[in-house]
């Protein structure tokens, strides 16, 4: 087993690609804590019953230290920190409010950069860690499909998450941020009935298909293990060949 017996706290984990993420962690021998605002589903809960589920809302630097602090207390490391959790409001800059800008800056870049903070000094006293960031290829280029508060959140994740590698490499803490083109979601298949839309997506991707769960928690996976113990300050894509282009 890859992750055997690695504490990892992973959010955005009721649902989704955390979800995924968790499974495959817990696959790989993991101690799965799966945090996240909502409550799992039945289904979700039955896939993942061996993990710890925390409520956590990622921009309450209060939940944060409650999550944390749940997370030692159970298990009295940190070894990997997901910072999975995120939003998407899809309008372009002329039509989004400042109200819905803070809220994406609220979850998406305020969440990880709280995480990080609260994660460091356990990971510190532990030897070491892996945070792991999702960000996506709108973190790595300029996407002419996505709106422009999501590209800037994405990239402020692919500097941050670099500026954390280099600083606390010392500590044995490595940092890496994943980056997905689009993912085979429920939510997807929902947009992309739309023939024009689903044109685009996959004309974009050399190996002409979307990316599915597993393959972006399969990242995380090998990123997460002593597989990559020589890799950090990485923007890996997961992107059937996107951003190669």
């Amino acid at each position: 087993m890859r992750l055997k017996d690695k504490v990892a706290l992973i959010t955005g984990g009721a649902r989704g690609i955390g979800a995924e993420i968790a499974r495959r962690f817990l696959e790989e021998g993991a101690v799965v804590f799966a945090a996240d605002v909502n409550e799992p589903t039945e289904e979700v809960a039955r896939l993942l019953g061996g993990a710890t589920f925390l409520k956590l809302d990622v921009a309450s630097e209060e939940s944060w230290r409650a999550a944390i602090d749940a997370v030692l207390a159970a298990a009295k490391r940190l070894d990997v920190l997901v910072n999975n959790a995120g939003i998407n409001i899809r309008k372009n800059i002329e039509e989004m409010s400042v109200e819905e800008l803070d809220s994406m800056l609220a979850v998406n870049l305020k969440g990880p950069f709280l995480g990080i903070k609260h994660a460091l000094p356990v990971m510190k006293a532990g030897g070491g860690g892996s945070i792991l960031n999702m960000s996506s290829i709108c973190g790595l280029i300029g996407h002419k499909y996505t709106n422009e508060a999501y590209a800037a959140v994405k990239g402020g994740i692919t500097l941050l998450t670099r500026s954390v590698s280099s600083r606390h490499a010392k500590n044995n803490i490595r940092c890496n941020s994943i980056h997905p083109c689009t993912v085979d979601t429920p939510f997807v298949q929902v947009v992309l009935q739309d023939p024009e839309l689903r044109a685009q997506r996959f004309g974009e991707i050399p190996l002409g298909r979307l990316a599915t769960t597993t393959d972006v928690a399969n990242a995380f996976v090998y990123l997460a293990s002593d597989e990559a113990a020589f890799i950090t300050g990485v923007a890996f894509p997961v992107d059937g060949g996107l951003t190669a282009w």
